[in-house]
């Protein structure tokens, strides 16, 4: 059975307007790894190597949770109690004391399992106590990803699962890691942007936005549009009810646009709490 799901959508009922094809490679964190309108790819380019694992980090649109970006030094307390998370960042390249971290939650590369599907939807679920994460706590990511008239709406939520007897609450922050063709221009007017420290992580505090290249962790709730200079799809632009948004705009090839719940190393200062009764849902919408 194939680990890659194809979802098609002609964009007019006679089958005359362009078709779009999303690809969802279920065996490697549950993301898109292309999106096609007409003839024309939205995402970079998936790696040529037939083993995807390697730098599974830099390619497709994947699911962050239950935490996105960094956790500082793969450490945070819950209810008076340390939790290790397994370390697979080193920002360094040279294994320097404080630059490990984990990243981008547990299930971007794990196998996701498809719950309901039809020739334009998906709907997919992934455990989070991946073997090796050092997650503790249980719970479920749910994906629901749709293809519309000139818009994909991705839908991803964490939930609970019970524990024996109970169901204990836990922290979690989710989001998308896009790794879009880079545009020739973009729309992108935050509000304000995150103090980073000497690892470049968020201090909490929040500064006016810089001028890019940006590595960085913002306030946002406006859609952003990455303008492109080509005869069909000019723009694409996204949208989410997430209220922070990182941007990575240094690669030559690609510029990554993260709406997520919360900053990075959320855990460590206010993060989200999911409970029997509040999920933690977010919703993504790309349109052209």
């Amino acid at each position: 059975m194939s680990s890659t799901v194809r979802l098609v959508l002609s964009s007019s009922p006679d089958k005359t307007g362009p078709t779009v094809t999303v690809d969802v490679d279920l065996a490697h964190g549950g993301r898109l790894a292309q999106i096609t309108v007409g003839d024309v790819p939205l995402l970079a380019d998936v790696p040529n190597s037939p083993n995807r694992d390697v730098g599974n980090i830099g390619w497709g649109s994947y699911p962050m949770a239950p935490w996105a970006g960094r956790v500082r030094g793969g450490t945070f307390r819950w209810f008076d109690a340390d939790h290790h998370l397994r370390l697979n960042q080193d920002d360094s390249g040279v294994g320097a004391t404080g630059r490990q971290h984990a990243m981008h939650g547990t299930v971007l590369d794990a196998a996701w399992t498809v719950d309901e599907q039809t020739e334009s939807t998906v709907t997919i679920s992934c455990p989070l106590d991946q073997p090796g994460s050092g997650w503790a706590f249980g719970g479920v990511a749910h994906q629901r990803i749709e293809v519309l008239d000139h818009q994909l709406r991705c839908d991803l939520s964490v939930t609970v699962t019970p524990h024996g007897d109970h169901a204990p609450p836990f922290p979690a922050e989710i989001g998308w890691h896009p790794w879009w063709r880079k545009p020739d221009s973009l729309s992108f007017h935050p509000d304000a942007m995150y103090e980073r420290d000497g690892v470049g992580l968020p201090t909490g505090r929040l500064v006016a936005p810089s001028a890019p290249p940006w590595d960085d962790c913002f306030v946002n709730t406006a859609p952003v549009t990455l303008h492109y200079d080509r005869p069909e799809v000019t723009h694409v632009t996204l949208s989410s009810d997430c209220d922070h948004w990182v941007v990575y705009d240094y690669p030559l090839h690609a510029i990554c646009i993260e709406p997520q719940s919360g900053p990075p190393d959320a855990f460590n200062v206010r993060p989200q709490i999911v409970t029997t009764t509040h999920p933690l849902r977010r919703t993504m919408t790309v349109g052209w």
